[in-house]
């Protein structure tokens, strides 16, 4: 099932009289029961391309649709609301909140969601249980293993049942043993029902995904060698 889709989307920012695109015009769809690997080098685009489908920013033209709504034409608290409900993120650095315990961690899109003591709790413990935490629920980031600290951060990006969740580099502050356990995971969820993004520049997560796209220069090309981005006319 589609859940996101670009639609000749770009994105360019203006620094003094300079005109830099970060993303060519676009055509790109994702889909739900896929791992999508974003594969390509620093500075290439694809935390645009990442950016955009999580409405952290707006396109600077072309249409962007996620979770069959219109993103261009919303305002900011309704794009706040937006990934609240329908999106999880996982970042590089896990931006755990060091004061707090792995299950506090966990339960903060929760508490700002509004949702019952009761019910938030026992969501907590589940999205625990699926990474595998359970027993370091009580430990905090500082006890933790850098693999650890990223699987509660899958839990947090988890606990909301989002249809879609976003990995920035889930894997770069991670050893090789903590990689394959941070990938399978993730692919367990994208086989489960999510549609699960990782933007990378580590071919060794290829063999985890359904898909690959590559970025480069703005340029977004399926692996396959079919051109994503949008001809010029």
């Amino acid at each position: 099932m589609v859940i996101a889709r670009l639609e000749k989307v770009s994105k360019e920012y203006k620094v003094g009289d300079q005109r830099i695109v970060a993303l060519e015009p676009t055509d790109f769809v994702l889909n739900t029961n896929q791992l999508t690997l974003i594969i390509g080098p620093s500075g290439s685009g694809k935390t645009t391309l990442l950016s955009l489908i999580g409405c952290v920013i707006y396109p600077s033209s072309g249409q962007l649709e996620v979770d069959g709504q219109k993103i261009n034409g919303m305002g900011e608290k309704q794009l706040a609301n937006l990934r609240l409900q329908t999106i999880g993120f996982v970042f590089q650095n896990f931006n755990l909140i060091a004061p707090l315990n792995a299950e506090e961690n966990v339960r903060i899109p929760l508490t700002l969601q509004g949702v019952q003591k009761k019910e938030a709790q026992q969501r907590t413990d589940h999205a625990l249980q699926i990474v595998s935490m359970s027993d370091r629920k009580k430990s905090l980031p500082k006890q933790l293993s850098g693999g650890q600290q990223q699987r509660i951060a899958i839990a947090r990006a988890l606990v909301t049942n989002p249809k879609i969740i976003l990995c920035d580099e889930p894997t770069a502050s991670l050893d090789s043993q903590s990689l394959v356990v941070v990938m399978k995971e993730l692919r367990a969820l994208a086989d489960e029902g999510k549609a699960v993004v990782v933007v990378t520049h580590d071919p060794r997560l290829k063999e985890y995904a359904h898909r690959i796209v590559e970025v480069n220069n703005g340029m977004v090309t399926e692996a396959t060698g079919s051109v994503l981005t949008a001809p010029q006319h």
